[in-house]
C-alpha cells in the first residue's frame, strides 16, 4: 500500500498536464462563438449558455470562476506573478472580466440578477479592486493603472 499511494499520485497528475497541455492549444476554443449555444469542450452536462475562462501567464497566480444560472461569461487573464481574481454569478444574462497585468494585484467580481455587466483592467502592481452587483440592468468598469490603488463598487437594484 505504502508504494501504491506515490504511483497513483504520479499517475493522477500526469493525467492532469495531459488536460493542462490540450487546453494550452486554445484551437478548440471557438471564436464568436454565441452564449447560447455550448462550446465543444464543456462536458454535455454543462448547463446551456455558460462560458468561463481562465489564462495566466507568469507565477503563483490565483484564478476562480463559479457561474450559475444561463446566459452567463466568465472571463479572467492574469499576466504576472501573485495575483488573484474570482468571479461569482447567479442569475441570467451576466457578463464579467477581469484583466491584470504586474505584480500582486487582487481583483473580485460578485453580482446576482439580471443584465449586468462588470469589468476589472489593472496594469501596475499591489492594486485592488471589487465590484458587487444585485439587481438588473446595472452595469460596472473599473480601470487601474499605476500601483497601489484601490477601488471598491457596490451597486443594488
Amino acid at each position: 500500500m505504502r508504494r501504491l499511494a506515490p504511483l497513483l499520485f504520479c499517475l493522477a497528475l500526469s493525467g492532469q498536464a495531459v488536460q493542462a497541455n490540450d487546453l494550452m492549444d486554445n484551437a478548440d476554443l471557438a471564436a464568436g462563438s454565441d452564449l447560447g449555444e455550448a462550446p465543444s469542450w464543456l462536458p454535455a452536462t454543462a448547463p446551456p449558455g455558460q462560458q468561463a475562462a481562465i489564462e495566466q501567464n507568469g507565477q503563483a497566480n490565483r484564478a476562480v470562476i463559479g457561474q450559475d444560472g444561463q446566459s452567463l461569461l466568465g472571463r479572467i487573464v492574469q499576466s504576472g506573478s501573485a495575483q488573484e481574481a474570482y468571479i461569482l454569478q447567479q442569475g441570467s444574462d451576466l457578463m464579467a472580466s477581469i484583466n491584470q497585468q504586474g505584480y500582486g494585484n487582487s481583483a473580485a467580481i460578485t453580482q446576482s440578477g439580471s443584465n449586468n455587466r462588470a469589468e476589472i483592467s489593472q496594469n501596475g502592481n499591489s492594486n485592488s479592486a471589487t465590484i458587487q452587483q444585485a439587481g438588473s440592468g446595472l452595469s460596472s468598469t473599473v480601470i487601474q493603472a499605476g500601483n497601489g490603488q484601490h477601488v471598491q463598487v457596490n451597486q443594488y437594484r
